[in-house]
């Protein structure tokens, strides 16, 4: 087992936490040396992602312009309540019709798309740009994290490549692009988080801690999914820390009040609205009911399906009809006791099914029938290609085991604890996404060469160099300055 707070193959960033503000300072500003990266490398990697994205996005935006329920597939249930929001009825009405007052979602991403629709229309060709163009200004920013916290887990060499790949991988350029969701600025949220989580570790000021917990609030309240990692990161932090004799106690709870000093407003929103407890959103029991089978299967479509979407208030009129007859509380309660009795009386096949998710997620694979392939005609593509990036990953994080990385129980955390929710519930193609910037540094972490994963050189003898250079040239340009 690792030593807590110690690296094997120990990283020339985390050497430089052990040096003077002045030293450091001093190395920031020193030219980068042949395993060093500029600024504008930086620049160049969110640049090139961002243009990619915008060139796909020029040809696949008019897929949300469809006139379908009313531009449905704009934004789905998020854009009913933005809808409802430009329009002066608050965060209210998810589905078709108006019903009212929902806690369907978290509050951050209907509201961003509100703003569009303020600004640009709602359902407008322009209002579509836009929301669109966050989406993938986000994806290609969730270089930036990707890049830092490779460097700190593996080094640069690792992170340059891990950035190039984000730019140009798959799953980050589609996806925000074909579903407008919440996903894309929880999956920056979650990396930007997951980068601070591997410095908190030695961070002492409270203030980082608090605004750290802020940061967590707003995960939470953009997706409630990515606050279920928080309590396993922070007991891993807290350990490390209690074993360096550093505080631990005092700063959780700094995080700790300020994650709730930040999602409180929207608690107090939903007890004052709905006169109940409510964390985050209330349609767990939906969730759930859609993780099993109805009495048809899946009648409507005559096919086994991953996500069966007429056990929901969707295209079935007898859930539509019970969601506006009961409200959206007393059905979401329903849903729960229904999803309940099913699995007491179904383990057997609600455990395979459970399986199947699991697979369906690491893998995409769920059925190569032909009526199922006839409704999802790129699954083998998409198998083959998630198939081989789930290998990748899995034995990148084997590999940074072996090597006793001490990063490598933080990236085993987020993989094991945050798809545990939708292996019980309902899955999605893009449910996952949120993982991939951890997935996409562990694969290229899997594929770099042993030789250039072994220790940077020592700061004792390059960055020392690079500090005399630094002090020679600081000392220098102050006698050349006029007395």
């Amino acid at each position: 087992m690792f030593k807590a707070g110690e690296n094997y193959k120990e990283s020339a960033d985390s050497k430089a936490l052990s040096m003077s503000p002045r030293e450091l300072r001093l190395v920031e500003g020193a030219k980068p040396g042949p395993g060093g990266v500029r600024a504008r490398t930086l620049f160049l990697m969110v640049g090139t992602g961002l243009v990619i994205r915008l060139i796909v996005m020029a040809f696949m935006y008019p897929q949300h312009l469809v006139l379908f329920h009313d531009h449905f597939h704009f934004g789905f249930e998020a854009g009913r309540i933005a809808r409802s929001i430009a329009q002066g009825e608050g965060f209210a009405s998810p589905l078709y019709e108006k019903t009212g007052p929902t806690a369907w979602m978290t509050p951050v991403y209907p509201y961003i798309i509100a703003g569009f629709f303020k600004v640009f229309g709602i359902y407008t060709k322009a209002a579509v740009l836009g929301v669109l163009s966050f989406n993938v200004l986000t994806s290609a920013l969730t270089t930036l994290p990707i890049f830092f916290f490779a460097r700190q887990s593996f080094g640069t060499h690792v992170a340059k490549w891990a950035g190039w790949t984000w730019a140009f991988f798959p799953y980050a350029i589609y996806f925000p692009i074909d579903r407008i969701w919440e996903t894309w600025l929880a999956t920056l949220l979650f990396a930007l988080l997951f980068m601070i989580a591997l410095k908190l570790e030695r961070i002492d000021r409270l203030s980082a801690w608090a605004g750290t917990g802020l940061l967590w609030g707003l995960a939470g309240l953009t997706s409630a999914v990515v606050v279920s990692v928080l309590p396993f990161l922070q007991l891993r932090i807290s350990y490390v820390r209690y074993k360096q004799g550093r505080r631990w106690l005092v700063p959780n709870i700094v995080l700790g009040l300020a994650l709730m000093v930040a999602v409180s407003p929207w608690f107090v929103r939903n007890w004052r609205t709905f006169h109940r407890f409510i964390p985050f959103r209330d349609n767990m029991g939906l969730v759930l009911r859609m993780g099993v089978k109805g009495a048809t299967s899946y009648a409507l479509r005559d096919v086994d399906y991953w996500q069966p979407t007429e056990l929901g208030p969707w295209n079935n009129p007898a859930e539509v009809q019970e969601f506006q007859r009961d409200g959206e509380l007393k059905y979401m309660a329903t849903k729960k006791q229904q999803a309940l009795a099913f699995i007491k009386t179904h383990k057997r096949w609600y455990l395979w099914t459970t399986l199947r998710r699991v697979v369906f997620l690491w893998t995409g694979y769920w059925s190569l029938s032909p009526a199922y392939l006839k409704m999802e005609p790129w699954d083998p593509a998409n198998i083959l290609f998630s198939s081989a990036f789930t290998v990748l990953a899995f034995w990148g994080l084997r590999r940074a085991w072996v090597r006793r990385v001490d990063a490598a129980i933080p990236y085993a955390i987020v993989l094991l604890v945050f798809p545990l929710m939708y292996y019980i519930t309902s899955p999605e193609y893009y449910y996952r996404r949120p993982l991939d910037p951890m997935m996409v540094v562990l694969a290229v972490y899997a594929l770099t060469p042993s030789r250039r994963l072994d220790e940077p050189p020592s700061l004792d003898k390059v960055d020392q160099d690079r500090l005399r250079s630094c002090e020679d040239d600081q000392f220098e340009s102050e006698l050349a300055e006029p007395v």
